[in-house]
């Protein structure tokens, strides 16, 4: 993540680069967090500090978000959890046509945090909002390219070459003013989001100490099903 923040920011410093593609290599996009280490990676952290580790998501987003160039993001396979979130961050989102997306945090007794919320109810809307963050399913590309989620989908084997056909496209067009328009936009679309999403990272935290969120867990490395009790 700190890795990945300190690349966004650094296009504010490029003039040279007109649009930015991001991709992952290998057969998924990003299949979420490894479930074997502590939630934020916080072994034996303090509170303090598992709370200043759980805002590193939203501190993405943001710079993902911020970046002045137009941003294309091109998903393969599965895109889960943070995979999920870094799309939707994103101004354009490309999806191969086995691309299966979602939110799968309610499963583990975990709320969406890093500031994801916002962004996606912008895309698809508050009821399908609901349905994605709520259910923790994975959605197949046809009807997130339906709902908006996604603004294209292509043959796996066409993905690279759609997204950089794309990121040509906007690269060709006047650079100060397309990056004046998408600060404009983005201002409009997420002027309540950073003072709304002030407090997931806290709900995270508190979440991970529930009952409710070490049974997900041990459930799905012991691949049973989970017995919640709202505890």
């Amino acid at each position: 993540m700190r890795d990945l923040t300190q690349a966004a920011r650094a296009f504010s410093e490029d003039e040279q680069t007109r649009a930015v593609v991001i991709r992952a290599e290998g057969d998924d996009f990003s299949v979420g967090a490894d479930l074997r280490e502590p939630p934020s990676g916080a072994r034996g952290a303090s509170l303090l500090m598992r709370r200043r580790i759980a805002e590193r998501g939203a501190a993405l987003m943001w710079a993902l978000r911020d970046i002045p160039q137009p941003t294309i993001c091109a998903v393969q396979g599965v895109a889960t959890g943070a995979g999920a979130c870094i799309a939707s961050a994103c101004d354009f989102r490309l999806g191969a046509d086995d691309a299966r997306i979602g939110y799968g945090e309610v499963k583990l007794g975990m709320n969406l945090m890093w500031n994801a919320v916002p962004a996606c109810v912008r895309l698809v809307g508050a009821a399908r909002a609901k349905q994605m963050i709520m259910t923790g399913r994975l959605f197949d590309a046809p009807p997130l390219e339906r709902w908006g989620f996604l603004d294209q989908v292509v043959a796996r084997a066409d993905l690279d070459g759609a997204a950089d056909a794309l990121a040509r496209d906007y690269a060709a067009l006047p650079p100060i003013a397309v990056q004046m328009i998408k600060r404009s936009i983005d201002a409009l679309t997420a002027a309540q989001a950073r003072a709304v999403m002030h407090m997931d990272a806290d709900q995270f935290v508190l979440a991970t100490l529930s009952q409710d969120y070490r049974e997900a867990v041990g459930a799905f490395l012991e691949k049973r099903t989970a017995a919640f009790r709202g505890e």
